[in-house]
């Protein structure tokens, strides 16, 4: 049985079957393998429960209030802010965008919609000031990672929702749970790109040339990247430069990224370019029209090499600029454990605060634009709910059939050694993670892994955080890596290129992950100072 259930799951993926449905059709598999056509009959009422959650009500206004603030230009605000605060030190693009990716992470609650939103700036800035394409690219592709384990986490509320059945665990909890572990990553990440060697003075120059192309001077900067949206009218070139080329190179065309792998044709190459395009699409619609000048100003802030501090008045302007970014999560936080409000009525008020934000105080969204980013969050949220609803059904498979208990039994039968258990479901977990969204493996895993790891000792917070930074790393870990695929697209080099700029942040982040799983104070110390 528990060959069909995996077995089935497998093979759909493995022939390009969407997740989602991936695990519907192997869930129903087994049910009727199991019991037959008519034990499908409840699958509809489960799926629709899942869904009609009302903790899961925070997905959608979340991520309305991501796209809203999205198209305010905050995320180029907050790069001008943190640049004129750190800039002139030694590393201090590096810096920059670890804290710009921080703030953003707080606001947005997802990995590629931070690489996305940031790095049409940050990565031509990263190779200005000497930091070689792939770094550049790696760099803002694992700053990404902390918007899962940041506040409002998307990932959190799922985790809550999944491991409910066996233990329940606030989301305000986890919330903050996340932060000490988000801010360790980001301190790992910029010690990494602190000592990452720079190019020679004179290559410096070369991005330079190229930010008109990769910011667009559009509303949003990985539009030009994506080669849509672009108003001075580049396209996508295959050059390798950050911010790509409007001229052809090698007789062939330009308007298509480069393969992942970076080189070759043949059928698994346009397979996985023709995923890589589809999930650029998905993460990078179309443009809403607005204010150019914002995004053109910080791209030409971020490219000037700061050899002093910025002076009071440039910080002081740059922090009322940003103000309206900065005040989405005091207002999420402070509202939560004030005890103003519930997690889901905070996403509700954060997506008021943001449209009120684009209508009234930027004045950036036009009653025109809602439409189009209604729509954007509305689909958004779809996805996610689908493949809620598809693994809520895959999950009442592994409970109902003994699944979980058959596996639970099998680790301990190996040994009892709880340390081995750990690192053993660690890397499942990270295997797990170079192929699936946090979302669907933690329907898939929690059932599984949550019961061993209880038995072992584990806290629940603990486990929340270690599952959740985890799959964040698969974020950025090939052969899928939705934020290096994000970030290489940006920057105009292979994916196969990113990859190998991406190992030293990797064991950066392996390095923070077993701090997390074996010292559970990281985790536990901020909910239990608050008393959470």
């Amino acid at each position: 049985m528990e060959i069909i259930l995996f077995g089935s799951f497998l093979i759909l993926l493995f022939i390009g079957v969407p997740v989602g449905f991936s695990m519907g059709l192997s869930a129903m598999a087994t049910i009727v393998y199991m019991q037959g056509m008519k034990a499908l009959l409840p699958t509809s009422g489960i799926m629709y429960a899942s869904m009609a959650s009302e903790t899961l009500l925070a997905i959608p206004f979340f991520i309305l209030a991501g796209v809203i603030m999205e198209v305010t230009g905050i995320s180029a605000r907050l790069i001008e802010l943190a640049d004129a605060c750190f800039g002139h030190l030694k590393g201090g693009i590096a810096l920059t965008t670890i804290v710009a990716a921080l703030v953003f992470s707080s606001i947005s609650g997802s990995g590629p919609a931070t690489v996305a939103a940031l790095g049409g700036i940050l990565i031509p800035a990263l190779a200005k000031h000497g930091y070689r394409k792939r770094h550049a690219a790696s760099l803002v592709a694992s700053a990404g990672e902390m918007g899962i384990v940041l506040p409002p986490s998307i990932a959190f509320i799922v985790f809550a929702v999944v491991a409910s059945e066996y233990e329940r665990i606030s989301i305000s909890r986890l919330f903050l749970a996340g932060i000490v572990p988000g801010i360790l990553l980001a301190v790992a990440f910029y010690l990494v790109a602190r000592f990452l060697p720079l190019q020679a003075e004179g290559a410096k120059t070369t991005a330079r040339s190229h930010v008109d192309r990769a910011i667009g001077r559009g509303r949003w900067p990985v539009m030009a990247a994506f080669g849509r949206g672009n108003r001075s009218g580049a396209s996508v070139g295959s050059s390798g430069e950050v911010g790509g080329s409007s001229r052809p190179e090698h007789g062939g065309g330009t308007s298509t990224p480069s393969t992942p792998a970076g080189a070759g044709g043949g059928a698994a190459s346009a397979a996985m370019e023709t995923g890589r395009d589809t999930l650029l699409r998905e993460l990078a619609p179309e443009p809403v029209p607005g204010s150019a000048p914002e995004v053109a100003e910080a791209a030409e802030a971020v490219m000037t090499i700061r050899t002093q501090r910025a002076s009071s008045a440039e910080i002081r302007k740059a922090f009322l600029r940003a103000l309206p970014g900065l005040l989405m999560p005091v207002i999420i936080l402070g509202g939560i454990y004030g005890g103003i409000f519930t997690p889901t009525e905070s996403a509700a008020v954060a997506a008021v605060y943001a449209l009120l934000v684009g209508l009234v105080v930027s004045r950036d969204v036009k009653l025109k634009d809602l439409f189009r980013i209604f729509t954007q969050a509305g689909v958004q949220s779809a996805r996610i709910m689908f493949i809620v609803a598809a693994a809520t059904v895959f999950a009442y498979a592994i409970t109902k059939y003994g699944v979980a208990e058959n596996i639970a039994h099998g680790i301990l039968s190996i040994t009892t050694n709880t340390v081995l258990i750990i690192l053993f479901i660690n890397v499942v977990l990270l295997i797990a993670g170079m192929f699936l969204d946090a979302i669907s493996a933690f329907y898939l895993f929690v059932p599984l892994f949550v019961p061993v790891l209880l038995e072992v000792g584990m806290d629940m917070t603990s486990i929340g955080v270690m599952m959740t930074v985890n799959l964040a790393l698969g974020l950025v870990t090939p052969p899928v890596g939705i934020d290096l695929f994000v970030a290489a697209g940006i920057a105009k080099i292979p994916f196969g290129e990113a990859v190998k700029g991406i190992w030293p942040f990797f064991g950066a982040g392996l390095v923070v992950l077993m701090l997390i799983t074996f010292v559970p104070a990281v985790s536990n110390f901020l909910p239990n100072l608050l008393g959470s």
